[in-house]
């Protein structure tokens, strides 16, 4: 049976305020949440709501206000009070162990154990069934997590919240890792969790689509403060933009116009990745932007690691203005003019106890330095050159960089390849957990570099991204070409149905 939206809130925060030193980071907030419903929190990045979450989950304590929980005052619970409350959360960067069966992570902690030994039949059976309810009824309970592609794990997740009796589940960016296909079932999902079973879910995400197709109401915050609460059907896609960042956005991707593009940069040729027979052909000019598309695990992102040398290649060669790399090492592609941004900005891109000055200089060290030893103040020159054309947002270059926001951290690991003279741009997934309104300004910068006779290879798993910004979108499927496709002719259909197509067998060597 259907639940409907209780007319009492479950959830109700009031008057919510948190500084971390000098820095106040909410300033009387509200939010509510009724049974039944999806409340969409929205805001750039820096707006307060992973603060939010944290003091709702108790991970954080509040300095002010009230948090109340079907009409009473819950204080201020710790993480495992606010648990056994109902509160449960899904984070982008799951908390499953890797190396730990999945039946064993869904009851971490609720171990069914008698006289000191864990039933394993229990425990199969309460797995099972806590599977059962995400929809994963063909998963073994008995493997481990580390063997499950990414979109099964945040299934795992999401079975092991709802099995500690959740019944306010926050979403945190679920789908930035997933395909089409795997966030398109996770969105049922949760349309099934509200309608079924009258879970109050709070969904943060980036993705405006998402938010319009899911979300009953939505709340906005800007640099900490509540901005509106209101019906979605009350907002459009460019007044919700306005609501979240202030400001006006004219057009979230870069108005097209005529472009010529000069001579070709980059070719690559009989690119064979490791194991795959399907050899990868294409070019790069001048001023182009072009799109790498494809599923989960068509070898997009292998592709460009494979380009910059950071990964090996059972063939194929890398020509940059036309002199073949001579050696397949990031060094020797970084001194040919090559930049690579990586997917993964924490773990691959960003040095997070250093500076930003010490970031943005740290592939070109040859520059800001005189017999080995780094020059502060050339340094700072170097830096103050680039960055105001970056848009980017901060106190000090002395800073450190983990402490931007996500959108500012991207805009850094761009100025350091632009340090580098670089040529070519190698762009993975370049707006990834950020929020839209640096999403513009990285667009913006994107075209602007390519403007400026940048060559630019764009990953992105987010179709509309491509299709914005690139000039053609080329397709791969299991490692292999399917198919390119002018701008003009680049839609969603046609991208995705060359994302399922095979290689010809005929490019295979």
């Amino acid at each position: 049976m259907a639940a409907s939206i209780s007319t009492e809130p479950v959830v109700q925060l009031s008057h919510i305020e948190k500084s971390f030193g000098p820095v106040q980071v909410l300033k009387d907030v509200a939010l509510e949440m009724y049974r039944g419903e999806v409340l969409c929190l929205v805001g750039e990045n820096g707006a307060g709501k992973s603060t939010l979450i944290k003091i709702m989950t108790g991970a954080v304590s509040r300095d002010g206000g009230t948090y109340l929980i079907d009409g009473q005052d819950v204080g201020y619970p710790s993480p495992s009070q606010a648990r056994e409350l109902g509160v449960g959360v899904v984070y982008q960067e799951l908390s499953l162990l890797p190396e730990v069966s999945v039946e064993e992570n869904l009851l971490m902690g609720r171990l069914p154990v008698r006289w000191g030994i864990v039933n394993k039949q229990e425990l199969r059976e309460r797995a099972m069934g806590m599977l059962e309810r995400v929809g994963l009824n063909k998963v073994n309970p008995g493997v481990l997590i580390s063997e499950l592609p990414v979109a099964t794990r945040q299934m795992v997740e999401i079975a092991k919240v709802l099995g500690a009796n959740a019944r306010i589940v926050i979403f945190d960016e679920p789908t930035t890792a997933l395909s089409e296909d795997d966030a398109r079932h996770l969105l049922q999902l949760i349309d099934r969790l509200k309608k079924e079973e009258g879970v109050s879910v709070l969904y943060v995400t980036h993705r405006l689509e998402e938010i319009f197709e899911l979300g009953d109401r939505i709340t906005v915050l800007r640099d900490g403060q509540f901005i509106t609460t209101a019906a979605t059907s009350q907002f459009t896609h460019d007044s919700l933009i306005r609501s979240m960042v202030g400001r006006q956005i004219e057009t979230l991707y870069p108005k097209r116009g005529h472009k010529d593009v000069g001579k070709t940069v980059l070719a690559v040729q009989g690119l064979r990745l490791k194991g795959s027979p399907y050899p990868i052909n294409l070019e790069v000019h001048a001023g182009e932007i072009v799109g790498l598309g494809g599923l989960v695990g068509a070898g997009r992102t292998e592709t460009v690691r494979a380009i910059f040398g950071a990964d090996p290649v059972d063939a194929g060669k890398v020509f940059v203005d036309g002199v073949p790399l001579p050696a397949r090492s990031p060094r020797q592609a970084v001194r040919a003019g090559l930049g690579l941004l990586t997917e993964d900005r924490k773990e691959l891109g960003l040095l997070a106890d250093l500076s930003i000055r010490e970031n943005v200089t740290v592939a070109k060290l040859s520059a800001v330095s005189q017999y080995g030893v780094i020059s502060r103040k050339q340094e700072e020159s170097l830096v103050n050159e680039l960055v105001p054309h970056l848009r980017l947002k901060f106190h000090s270059i002395e800073q450190p960089i983990s402490s931007l926001s996500g959108g500012n951290q991207q805009k850094v690991l761009l100025s350091r390849w632009l340090a580098t003279n670089a040529k070519i741009l190698l762009l993975d997934e370049p707006t990834k957990g950020v929020d839209v309104g640096a999403k513009a300004d990285i667009y913006t910068i994107i075209g602007d570099l390519a403007a400026h006779g940048l060559g630019i290879i764009v990953v992105s798993s987010y179709l509309p991204e491509l299709l914005g910004i690139c000039d053609r979108v080329i397709v791969l499927h299991d490692f292999g070409v399917t198919g390119e496709l002018p701008i003009a002719e680049a839609t969603e259909e046609a991208v995705l149905q060359l994302a399922s197509t095979a290689p010809m067998r005929a490019n295979a060597t």
